[in-house]
């Protein structure tokens, strides 16, 4: 019988370095396919949102990026990875999958958050009848989102320095 004890993570702190081979050979797999060995998160999966944030930020001054940001769509975090040319897809898949319940949970948080706002922006803009209201709810969306982004990025790295439940309850 194997016993399985459960130790909780947190991600503010450094984690102590592999203690086995197969630990050291797991980590140095997932890093050399940019795959935080810690969080097991790749940091890919926000180019999904940048290119989003991207689009919103050209709105104001060029109100027909409107048009390309509407085509944005959602995706989970298999989803991007699945319709991505990332070379080690499976592997960021399944570390995602298999990464610490809590990271994951504030990770899955953040990511919820900015896709709902882009989606409902996307709504908001199709509504929109004047250019100057698109640019708004453009500058609104991209104040919104860069942050949830940069925090997203934090849990990733393993070193968020804001604590996401707080972010989160405002």
């Amino acid at each position: 019988m194997i016993s399985m004890a459960t130790t909780e993570v947190r991600s503010d702190r450094p984690m102590p370095p592999p203690t086995s081979l197969i630990d050291q050979a797991r980590a140095e797999q997932l890093r050399a396919a940019n795959i935080n060995p810690r969080t097991g998160l790749a940091t890919d999966y926000l180019n999904h949102f940048n290119e989003a944030v991207m689009l919103l930020e050209m709105v104001p001054d060029m109100p027909e990026c409107a048009e390309d940001f509407l085509t944005w769509t959602p995706l989970s975090y298999a989803e991007h990875f699945w319709a991505s040319n990332f070379k080690a897809r499976d592997l960021a898949i399944e570390a995602y999958e298999s990464a610490d319940p809590k990271i994951r949970a504030d990770f899955d948080n953040l990511t919820a958050s900015m896709t709902s706002i882009l989606t409902a922006v996307g709504n908001a803009m199709r509504e929109a009848q004047q250019d100057k209201t698109r640019a708004t709810l453009a500058e609104q969306a991209t104040a919104w989102v860069k942050p949830l982004v940069a925090l997203a990025g934090g849990v990733i790295n393993g070193n968020a320095a804001t604590d996401v439940e707080a972010v989160m309850s405002n």
